[in-house]
């Protein structure tokens, strides 16, 4: 870590001098070095793919930025989570990403025509849609496309119960705790829908689902605050052993709390999974590509 610095807000990393003067060392040794030093005009290119790849190593990373399928590295849209097929980074970074996977290394895109989405949809005669986040961007529909934003109330009064905001110390302990309340409402019969920010989140939450041995801890927790509460709270104790034999029996079974995961991997079975979300109990854990 002394030989680079890490900016997270950015997405950039960069060499540090020692860092420069480690690298300058290397690639002299490696007699892949020209002229004097790093700072040569000749070695520009040589050093901005360096960079490029401490980049790929350090900034971008698989099942959140990117995944790979069979010898392919594909982006995963940062704001749908959905695979972008056929787009790649530039300047040498997608090159980087697959040397660091191990994937088949394709030369660079060139292109040779860009437009921006706004100009794009200006080319048609009429523009019309449909969202559930409309009203929030009604200044630029106006602004860009000219187009007003109607809004249209719900056929039925908002049941939706919106809870205060959870603060946990750890993501760990959050993860446990979202897991209890997701297997509360499987035993209710409610179906659930969680949203994860990356393929890694998401996996994560389905493994601790199918953990048996979390759900025995989960259990004997249970069992032991019932045990700390007084004889006058009986219905309380009552209501949390109920609980507590609810769990054990998830800590049996084969599959402990059935669930579906919707993410990059799984993009095939989207519409399956997206049918059955609403099920009566049914769980799904998604990156944003399900809003």
């Amino acid at each position: 870590a002394e030989d680079y610095e890490i900016d997270e807000k950015q997405r950039s990393v960069t060499f540090t001098e020692k860092g420069n003067e480690r690298l300058e060392a290397m690639l002299r040794e490696a007699g892949l070095l020209q002229g004097e030093s790093l700072y040569d005009a000749v070695n520009i290119s040589i050093v901005h793919h360096v960079n490029q790849a401490l980049k790929a190593h350090k900034i971008f990373q698989k099942d959140k930025d990117y995944i790979v399928r069979g010898s392919k590295v594909v982006i995963i849209d940062e704001f749908t989570g959905r695979m972008m097929e056929g787009r790649r980074w530039s300047e040498g970074l997608h090159q980087a990403v697959e040397a660091k996977e191990k994937a088949q290394i394709q030369p660079e895109n060139q292109t040779l025509a860009s437009i921006t989405f706004q100009n794009y949809f200006r080319l048609y005669e009429k523009l019309a849609g449909m969202t559930g986040t409309a009203l929030t961007e009604e200044a630029e529909f106006a602004d860009i496309y000219k187009l007003n934003v109607v809004e249209i109330p719900t056929n039925r009064p908002i049941a939706r119960a919106d809870a205060d905001d959870e603060l946990y110390m750890t993501a760990a302990e959050k993860n446990k705790a979202i897991a209890v309340q997701i297997a509360e409402c499987h035993r209710k019969g409610q179906p659930v829908l969680v949203g994860t920010v990356s393929i890694e989140k998401s996996e994560q939450l389905s493994n601790l689902l199918n953990d048996k041995s979390f759900w025995r801890d989960v259990a004997k927790s249970l069992k032991a605050r019932a045990n700390e509460l007084k004889d006058k709270e009986a219905d309380r104790k009552k209501e949390i052993l109920e609980r507590a034999a609810y769990i054990e029996e998830l800590a049996i079974k084969k599959t402990p709390v059935p669930h579906n995961v919707l993410n990059a991997r799984f993009h095939e079975q989207e519409a399956d999974i997206v049918a059955d979300a609403g099920k009566p109990g049914a769980v799904t854990i998604a990156t944003n590509m399900a809003g």
